[in-house]
């Protein structure tokens, strides 16, 4: 669970947890409550930490027992965790963090969805940078809760030559030059090369790149693009497929020779899981 400390403040702050003008209102500071958050639906739960510490900051007597671990195949009706303490921390808090749980498990759920259809391919899937800022450090542990994989945290993680570079560069000969030059200025980092047609491929290839990134491209073309990648004799690039991934079609590109694939859709479009927190 990476630190989140500093997210959950601003997350408070946002919303004037501190200062919630209906609860300072109506409770009494020395009310107390016994609440419990319940799963709506199925699905793999992820962040019940991390609401546990949303309540913690706004009152650190808030007490939260938590029943599953995060990952855990959860089923409607199941009891998350039970929380006991203040109750206007309780109140003014459970926004909060029923956003993070929501939003997490959701992320979750969706990897495990696509996990689980290319189960036995020896595929894995990887995520994206595509996170909402600001959150990608949890997006990313909520993708491992799932069962999928991380890819580069950053810019800095990996060098990744996209299209756009590809257009600056001119073309085949851009990307010999541009692995190069990455090279010679970060000569530790991994390089990866999106490759959007077979002869942008065995650009790659002669370059030597670490990963070939086979994007937007069908099965047939990503069936010739492995075969392209099996005759070479030098070491061979790990195969990444990406672009248009979808639950319906994940099994068709989970074809042999394919080492992993990226989908944005597990972090930038999960739908968030229904979670609820009822006061006892």
């Amino acid at each position: 669970m990476p630190n989140v400390d500093d997210i959950i403040k601003r997350a408070l702050n946002e919303d004037a947890a501190f200062s919630d003008a209906t609860t300072l209102s109506v409770i009494a500071p020395q009310c107390k409550a016994n609440a419990r958050i319940i799963a709506k639906q199925p699905g793999i739960v992820c962040g019940l930490s991390v609401a546990a510490k949303a309540f913690k900051a706004l009152d650190p007597r808030v007490v939260t027992s938590i029943k599953v671990k995060d990952g855990s195949r959860i089923k409607a009706g199941n009891v998350l965790a039970l929380i006991s303490g203040p109750a206007r921390a309780i109140i003014s808090g459970e926004r909060t963090a029923l956003n993070f749980l929501q939003h997490l498990s959701g992320i979750a759920t969706l990897t495990r969805r696509f996990v689980d259809l290319v189960k036995g391919t020896g595929v894995k899937i990887y995520d994206t940078r595509k996170t909402i800022p600001g959150l990608r450090s949890l997006a990313k542990y909520a993708v491992k809760c799932g069962g999928g994989v991380n890819y580069r945290m950053n810019l800095a993680d990996m060098a990744m030559l996209k299209d756009n570079h590809v257009s600056l560069m001119g073309g085949g000969l851009g990307i010999r030059a541009s692995v190069g030059a990455i090279r010679k200025k970060y000569p530790k980092l991994k390089i990866i090369v999106e490759c959007d047609n077979l002869i942008q491929l065995r650009s790659a290839l002669d370059a030597r790149a670490d990963t070939v990134m086979l994007d937007n491209m069908l099965p047939a073309q990503i069936r010739k693009a492995v075969d392209i990648v099996r005759t070479r004799k030098n070491k061979r690039p790990l195969i990444e497929v990406s672009g248009g991934i979808t639950i319906t079609n994940v099994r068709k590109y989970a074809l042999k020779g394919i080492d992993y694939i990226s989908v944005g859709a597990i972090t930038h479009s999960a739908p968030a899981l229904d979670i609820s927190l009822d006061i006892n």
